[in-house]
């Protein structure tokens, strides 16, 4: 059975930003969310070659240290013009750059605003047993010519969303949820979770 309303679900992050964006689109659904942070679980090593693979190592390990249901997403950005990097190395590439100003400023040199870009998110459902169903999300855009906006979180004040003027960063949260990679993805979580809910419950559309 997968988690009920008002069972515990792990969200399987000790990243900051995703754990408010995962609160503000898991509030509605009645999930008693924890954090693996909150629960000291330790991080296990991303390994995995891609988005989904890494996703499905956190979310595991989560589940089986505690018991309970646990989530857990691996998400970036993919540049066309830098051969779809940093991709799944998102975290280290700002890491390596000395953090994510200088990180921002790497990708703006290597684009021009017109290059596609896309952030990507693999967000893994695991049982106690280890059973898993994983579920992807994508948002198409293009680099913006200098960093806008302090909201979001990592490359969000660099990425422009198809359709928008505005970067991730200057958007408010909602409006960032409807249409992010990491929404779209969790949302198809939620759609299989409550399949009886009514589709505008989620404020959301399943094209990717």
């Amino acid at each position: 059975m997968p988690p009920e309303r008002g069972q515990r679900l792990i969200i399987a992050t000790h990243n900051v930003g995703k754990l408010a964006e995962f609160a503000l689109l898991l509030a509605p659904h009645g999930l008693n969310c924890v954090a693996s942070g909150a629960l000291n679980l330790p991080e296990p090593a991303e390994t995995a070659p891609d988005f989904a693979g890494n996703a499905q190592i956190k979310a595991i390990a989560a589940a089986r240290a505690t018991g309970d249901w646990a989530l857990a997403d691996d998400s970036g950005l993919s540049v066309s013009a830098m051969g779809g990097a940093p991709g799944v190395r998102s975290a280290r590439f700002a890491i390596e750059a000395g953090g994510y100003p200088q990180a921002l400023a790497n990708i703006i040199a290597a684009t021009r605003v017109t290059d596609h870009a896309a952030f990507v998110c693999a967000i893994c459902l695991a049982a106690p047993s280890g059973d898993t169903a994983t579920y992807l999300g994508f948002c198409h855009g293009t680099i913006a010519a200098a960093p806008r906006g302090s909201g979001g979180f990592g490359y969000d004040p660099i990425f422009i969303p198809t359709g928008s003027a505005l970067t991730f960063g200057e958007m408010d949260k909602s409006t960032k949820a409807a249409i992010s990679h990491r929404g779209r993805a969790l949302r198809q979580v939620l759609a299989a979770l409550f399949p009886s809910d009514p589709l505008e419950r989620y404020a959301f559309s399943l094209t990717l």
